[in-house]
């Protein structure tokens, strides 16, 4: 293994050469200059925050005359006197280190890289190596010797640098507002309750003058004495002081409490416990309420006492209270000194009730203190739990971006067949340990395939112990055959048996009869039956038999059948080589037969893995369904070791045949489950198994990334929208109910049409022997809740419809009918429970069916910040088993991101003075400022922010915004600027109207507003309106009927339909499938009359409808957190190259919506907030600028002038293919963002009202020149040498760059030189310098042509010079290098015409065609064209040119190849043999 040829887990984009190993004396030296000058700042080991890299002092203002050693700004400190306490600094200012530190000062490395590279783990190791016992020191020349995995690239050094520099900064921010807020609750708790002795506090709500009465704690509360004797409940609880009255078994990772509880306290939500054990910060024990589950059980230990008169005090007040110490003297004089038990207090529940306190008489303060502290408290929870995850994900990040150690690299391959025996091995070890089958050919497998039957089904009623003949395997194979393709073989493989018909006349039981083969069963993991295969390089037959059959690398084999077939590649060689290798044997017709039978491809390389599901011989390879494994969390796994062992080890791969692949029955295909979909799906059936039934409901906590309380019924997961949660919700049904569980599993949607929708999604993946049901009515729904039959397991239904059951109950529904219900174990799963689980319908169902589970998929969460009946999801469903957030799907690729633009419609400094004039209440400025009074209220409110904001508390904070009436976006200057910000940037927008776009409006009568605007401002935009025909338009002036009315006209107009008010309903479902493109409009896109440009809406289609043809979103609207993000994911549904993000405009208080953007982004990236928002218009030009140089640096180090050639060296053309496919991405986004060729990109900053120009640094010619050279790496080479395609180049094509259209360079310049050459060449007398000064011209005109048409132009000048041609006036160069190049090709045919002997007639007819590897033998005619071939004389050409005899089987063989590239490639020179 080479010390280069390492890489870290994690890495920036665009950033691919491997490590290198450098000794860290070569990374940084020591500065050990000594200085003792006055005004420098001395830093010490007392100044820095140990850990966190930052001064707890300004030491500018500390005195001091110490002597220390220099250091300079960019400097690393390190504290190497007992490293271990972890002091750290990168300076940011010139001083002197006092004390026992490193100055450590960067070689040719980045410094914040060198910072971050002290903190990590293999540093850590190496400086706590150290030398002394008492006062142990890292040891200088251990570390300095000691070798370090880092970037050799400067610029990936200063990105990790950077990113964890903006880490560490979010860190310090929440750091500080946690350690401020905690500082004020403090403050508060002592300024807001009376100092002991006295009877007001010092800081009250105003309007509260009386003095606090004093009390006895049993005048206000009464002891709980309720045991559990009915075993109501098995939640054992504890006291946390930190956490409140938590789960013990969470708590403590174990069961502390004894098995039978029923002598244990029963508490219920609401009342209080008193934990008499001391503590850190609390010396006289803690006091808490249970607020987390409806009920759980204590130790007897425990003081358990609730609330005397909850008409009169205040819960909220009491909790604050008992966080105060204004009962701890009461405790402390009744529990003496000595009186102390291991920490335990002796005090009884009579004296504690006896403690004296003093409290407000008027519940009206109780509750404002309560609910104020209260508020305090869930910020201070807040800003903890996001310190606590930033920090971890500061970890994480530091394990995946630095190697730390020597486990962590990824082990170089050098030889593809070294890698293949490593993953056999691993493979084995991993559980693939009943053979290893090397270089079997299709027919050994099939037998192979019939061993294991016979020795799974040798019993009397199935084989009788007699083998099963070829005609009994050729059953078994039509089987296969005839089911074609992957998703009916997935249907097949998960059938369980087979049937075939006896014909082994040795088995006279059973001769002539039909019996049933077990095949495969997917419970039978690692156990009963299972066999696990590995085919090492199994022979591939191809279609043809004149080409030479083909080897894979492996394929894993479950019973005999080939479900699982791996690419591999070594070391630096892409994995789309791998992934083009599987398509081109798909091409081939390799995965028919047995082979067919493949379920899933896996493309591997050291340090990459994606895995994919089979497309079948008639489906499409797509990129955008390779899928890379990851772990719980979301973190890729790249490693090799790690994607085997998760993924392809069993049981893992057993299950994820059986189980977690999906035969959608929508559009026939199979489709294999993403890693999160994975995590998703088994957490839930987990659970479920789980599951103690007797339980009523209770709530669990909500517990980030982990897993479930014990007893909760209630739980979470959270996936993005577009994630597939449809798939996954319906795999974890399939898994519940395969398991039997559970009786029943309901899915249970809040929109009756959306049930009707995933009614039928679920339909199209349920199996062969699985029924989803409908439900008509809730008798219909009654009935299959109480039927027993297996049919009747999964049901899809509305929330409306389950809620009216109790209805139904309480009225004519049979009493024993809701116990019959409630017997049975009821899974419920529920689609956006952000949305339905906060009404009366969610409420009333969990009460009718107190026993079931409740699943809930969400994107978006309501979670504290947007909570909704003082409740958020947590508090509804409890746990979140799983975490795919919006961050997460970006990242992979699975959804796009955002590019959001703030449209102002009026200047801020307009609305600014309006806004400060009309509280002034004057009517100009002068006016204002005459008077002090109004010059004052002028200018608070001149000054103030345009969005408003929140303190510290929490508390909201105005801006002008929030002063701006609605009827200021409702006029017309507001409308008409809107319209026209649509109609102006529509066509560069949408991409020439390719895409489409959905506007939202505030209100109906203002969607009717805009939609007559667009239609009279722009006709020619194809443009409707949705909303709900029954709301009523508030009297707003427009009738509502009369806008409705002339909308549907127009649709039916334009359409050529017949809609109605009446069934409006009917057209919403018409204008949903036009614009996702389905049916009846799958092929819209080609008739652009039929398409539908902008759809204006109010509320409808903003969740729910998905759809890859939109591409942006308008808002006339405000929208927050939940709201927001599901409006904005209507955008970013994967498309292709030419949809890089998803559009956002807004035009409505835009800074308000700004920061409302900002907040929900916060709120549902799951704290990755990176990458969610795309760059800007001048970012993107900034970085193609900078990705200019490097290309133009490539190659100007490669010796290339003007692009005119690609490199020679193969790293440098991996290089260029790497950064060309990055420079066509941002290229391809700015388009969008407005970018154009030769104009100068404008920047407007509307807060401040400046404008920039911008200015890209290569023009379009430069760009097609780039790109002919990209083709050019992957075609043919113009001499005829091969460029075989099974070559492991370490770089793969992108197929859409190929597709850039470069015939259309202009070549006036390039003619122009052409000229003036010609001209100084036949000038009498002209010097040689001259001419040579113009060729040389002419010839940096040549980057514009293809490196075959240089070589003709080449010649094309030699022949000039050389007299053999003269130029004819007014004839182009390139018309002269066409004719040359098809005069060359006419020889070219010719001379392979004459060689073979072949038809040349119909040779040409192939060169004259579009040729490709994949039609070359349509309706036979290459077959044809090799009948003419004269065998002798192609014979004697290849024994002539190899020197050898050959038998003359083998000559049919090689013309084919021959022929083929030569038809392919557009012809090249014929190598001939040396004449003699």
């Amino acid at each position: 293994m080479q010390d280069n040829e390492k890489k870290p887990a994690l890495r920036f984009k665009g950033f691919t050469d491997p490590w290198e190993q450098r000794k860290f004396e070569e990374i940084a030296v020591r500065s050990s200059v000594m200085s003792d000058k006055k005004g420098l700042p001395r830093v010490e080991y007392e100044d820095i925050i140990s850990g966190a890299g930052r001064l707890n002092k300004d030491i500018k203002l500390k005195e001091s005359e110490k002597v220390g050693i220099v250091f300079h700004k960019g400097d690393v400190l390190y504290g190497k006197l007992r490293p271990y306490l972890q002091n750290w600094l990168l300076a940011s200012f010139n001083g002197l280190a006092v004390g026992d530190f490193w100055v450590l000062q960067p070689q040719n490395t980045d410094s914040s890289f060198l910072y971050r590279l002290v903190q990590s783990q293999q540093f850590d190791e190496v400086a706590n190596q150290s030398t002394g016992t008492k006062m142990p020191r890292a040891d200088w020349k251990l570390v300095s010797k000691t070798k370090f995995a880092m970037p050799h690239s400067v610029d990936e050094q200063a990105a990790i640098g950077a990113y964890f520099e903006h880490l560490d900064t979010l860190i310090t921010l929440h750091q500080r507002k946690y350690e401020k807020l905690v500082n004020i609750k403090k403050s508060m708790l002592d300024k807001m309750f009376p100092q002991n002795g006295a009877s007001v506090p010092e800081i009250r709500f105003k309007g509260f003058t009386d003095p606090w009465e004093q009390r006895k704690l049993g005048d206000a509360f009464e002891r709980v004495v309720r045991k559990n004797t009915n075993n109501e409940s098995r939640l054992p609880l504890t006291i946390s002081a930190q956490d409140g009255l938590v789960d013990q078994i969470t708590y403590f990772n174990n069961r502390v409490a004894s098995r039978d509880v029923s002598n244990y306290y029963l508490v219920y939500n609401g009342e209080f416990a008193y934990n008499k054990s001391t503590s850190d910060g609390y010396p006289f024990g803690a006091v808490k309420r249970l607020d987390w589950y409806e009920k759980g059980v204590l130790s007897t230990l425990y003081i358990v006492f609730a609330l005397k008169h909850p008409e009169k005090d205040d819960s909220d007040f009491m909790t604050v209270f008992y966080d105060t110490d204004r009962w701890h003297r009461g405790v402390a004089e009744r529990a003496a000194e000595g009186a102390r038990n291991h920490g335990l207090l002796n005090i009884s529940a009579d004296d504690f009730f006896d403690i004296d306190t003093t409290m407000p008489e008027d519940k009206v303060e109780q509750e404002k203190i309560g609910r104020l502290l209260k508020k305090l408290d869930t910020l201070i929870t807040l800003h903890q739990r996001k310190l606590e995850k930033l920090v971890q994900i500061r970890k994480a990040f530091a394990e995946r971006c630095f190697l730390q150690s020597r486990k962590e690299f990824v082990m170089a391959f050098t030889k593809e067949a070294d890698f293949e025996e490593a993953v056999v091995k691993l493979l084995i070890e991993r559980g693939w340990k009943d053979g290893v089958l090397k270089n079997y050919t299709e027919q050994q497998l099939i037998q192979n395939w019939a061993n294991i039957l016979f020795e799974n089904n040798r019993g009397i009623d199935r084989l009788n112990d007699y083998p099963l003949t070829d005609g009994e395997m050729q059953q078994i194979m039509e089987q296969v055959m005839n089911a074609k393709t992957p998703m009916k073989l997935n249907k097949f493989i998960n059938g369980k048996s087979v049937l075939i018909k006896r014909d082994n006349p040795d088995d006279k039981l059973n001769f002539g009869k039909e019996v049933s083969l077990k095949i495969y069963d997917r419970l039978e993991i690692a156990a009963g039956l299972s066999r696990y295969q590995i085919a090492e390089q199994p022979k591939f037959p191809t279609k043809s038999k004149i080409l030479n059959d083909r080897r894979g690398d492996l394929m894993l084999l479950i019973n005999g059948m080939p479900v699982i077939h791996m690419e591999l590649k070594k070391s630096g060689v892409s994995i789309k080589r791998a992934c083009n290798q599987i398509e081109k044997y798909a091409a081939e017709g390799i995965f028919t037969g047995l082979f067919s039978l493949v379920q899933i491809f896996v493309a591997m390389n050291p340090e990459e893995t994606v895995y994919f599901a089979n497309p079948g011989p008639e489906g499409q390879f797509n990129p955008s369904y390779y899928f890379h494994w990851a772990d719980f969390y979301n973190e890729p796994m790249n490693d090799w070791k790690d994607v085997t062992t998760a993924l392809l080890s069993i049981p893992m791969a057993h299950m994820l045949v059986g189980f977690y692949t999906v035969a959608d029955g929508s559009d026939g295909i199979l489709k294999v489950m993403r890693s999160y979909q994975y995590y998703a799906a088994s957490k839930i059936s987990d659970a479920v198994s789980k599951a103690k039934w007797e339980n009523d409901q209770q709530r669990g906590g909500y517990i980030w990334h982990t897993t479930k309380n014990h007893e909760s019924k209630f739980f979470i997961l959270r996936f993005t929208t577009g994630s597939g949660k449809t798939m996954t919700s319906f795999k974890s049904a399939q898994l519940i109910a395969s398991s039997k569980d559970a009786d029943k599993v309901i899915f249970l949607m809040d929109r009756i049409e959306l049930g009707t929708q995933s009614l039928k999604e679920y339909r199209n993946f349920a199996g062969e022997n699985e029924e989803v049901q409908a439900t008509e009515n809730t008798d219909v729904l009654v009935d299959k809740l109480k039927s027993t039959s297996p049919s009747d397991t999964l049901i899809v239904t509305s929330i409306q419809k389950m809620s009216n059951i109790k209805d139904d109950a309480q009225n004519k529904l049979n009493p024993n009918d809701i116990a019959l219900i409630n017997a049975k174990r009821l899974v419920f799963i529920v689609d956006e429970c952000h949305r339905s689980t906060f009404g009366d319908m969610m409420q009333t169902i969990k009460h009718t069916f107190p026993k079931a589970l409740f699943f809930g998929f969400t994107g978006t969460p309501i979670q504290g910040e947007n909570q909704k009946k003082m409740s958020t999801t947590a508090t509804v469903f409890g746990n979140e088993l799983h975490r795919y957030s919006i961050a997460d799907g970006i990242r992979d690729h699975n959804v796009l991101g955002f590019d959001p633009y703030k449209v102002l419609t009026f200047k801020d400094s307009d609305l600014r003075k309006a806004v400060a004039l009309e509280k002034a209440k004057a009517y100009s400025v002068d006016e204002a400022l005459a008077d002090p009074q109004k010059s004052k209220v002028f200018y608070k409110y001149l000054n103030l922010p345009m969005a408003g904001g929140k303190d510290a508390l929490g508390e909201e904070i105005k801006g002008i915004e929030d002063y701006i009436p609605n009827t200021q976006y409702e006029g017309e200057e507001h409308q008409k600027a809107v319209v026209e910000d649509i109609c102006e940037n529509w066509q560069t927008q949408s991409r020439n109207s390719k895409f489409h776009a959905i506007f939202a409006t505030s209100s109906i009568p203002e969607a009717i507003q805009y939609y007559k605007q667009f239609r009279e401002a722009a006709p020619w935009l194809k443009v409707t309106a949705l909303f709900d025909p029954n709301i009523d338009n508030n009297g707003k002036g427009i009738t509502k009927e009369e806008g409705l009315k002339e909308i549907v006209e127009d649709y039916n107009a334009r359409y050529g339909q017949d809609f109605s008010i009446p069934t409006f309903a009917k057209m919403k479902k018409d204008i949903a499938a036009r614009l996702a493109h389905k049916l009846p409009y799958q092929r819209i896109e080609r008739t652009p009359e039929k398409q539908l440009d902008l759809l204006i809406v109010v509320d409808q289609m903003l969740t729910g409808f998905d759809s890859k043809w939109i591409n942006t979103l308008y808002l006339d609207k405000m929208l927050q957190y939940e709201n927001l993000i599901q409006a904005f994911s209507r955008t970013n549904r994967l498309f292709g190259d030419d949809k890089q993000f998803g559009t956002i405009k807004y035009y409505r208080r835009p800074h308000t919506m700004e920061k409302n953007i900002a907040d929900a982004v916060k709120e549902y990236s799951g704290d990755k907030p990176f990458g969610l928002f795309v760059d800007k218009l001048d970012k993107n030009v900034e970085k193609l600028n900078a990705l200019y140089a490097e290309i133009k640096d490539l190659f100007v180090s490669a010796g290339i002038e003007e692009f005119s050639q690609i490199p020679a060296d193969m790293a440098e053309r991996k290089k260029f293919a790497d950064l060309f496919q990055s420079f066509n991405e941002n290229l391809e986004a700015a388009k969008v963002q407005g970018f154009e060729w030769d104009k100068p990109i404008v920047i407007i900053n509307e807060d401040a009202d400046e404008k920039t120009e911008l200015h890209a640094d290569f023009d379009e010619r430069t760009f097609k020149v780039l790109a002919l050279r990209y083709k050019e790496l992957f075609t043919p080479n113009p001499d005829g040498s091969e460029n075989d395609p099974d070559d492991d180049v370490p770089y793969a094509v992108n197929s859409y760059l190929t597709t850039i259209d470069t015939a259309d360079i202009d070549t006036d310049y390039m003619n122009s030189r052409f000229e003036k050459y010609l001209k100084i060449f036949y000038q009498e007398g002209a010097e040689a310098e001259a001419i040579h000064q113009a060729e040389t011209e002419l010839h940096k005109t040549f980057a514009t042509l293809s490196q075959e048409e240089q070589k003709y132009a080449n010649i094309f000048l030699h022949d000039i010079q050389s007299g053999a041609v003269v130029p004819q006036p007014g004839k182009t160069l390139r018309e002269y290098i066409a004719e040359y190049i098809a005069q060359k090709q006419n020889d070219q045919i010719h001379k392979v015409a004459e060689v073979f002997g072949l038809d040349e007639k119909k040779l040409r007819a192939f060169m004259r065609a579009n040729i490709t590897e994949a039609n070359i033998n349509e309706f036979g005619r290459f077959d044809d064209l090799k009948a003419t071939v004269d065998k002798a004389k192609a014979k004697a050409y290849f024994e002539a040119i190899e020197g050898t005899k050959l038998i003359p089987p083998k000559v049919p063989v090689k013309y084919d190849k021959l022929l083929r590239e030569f038809i392919v490639s557009g012809g090249f020179d014929l190598k001939m043999p040396k004449e003699s």
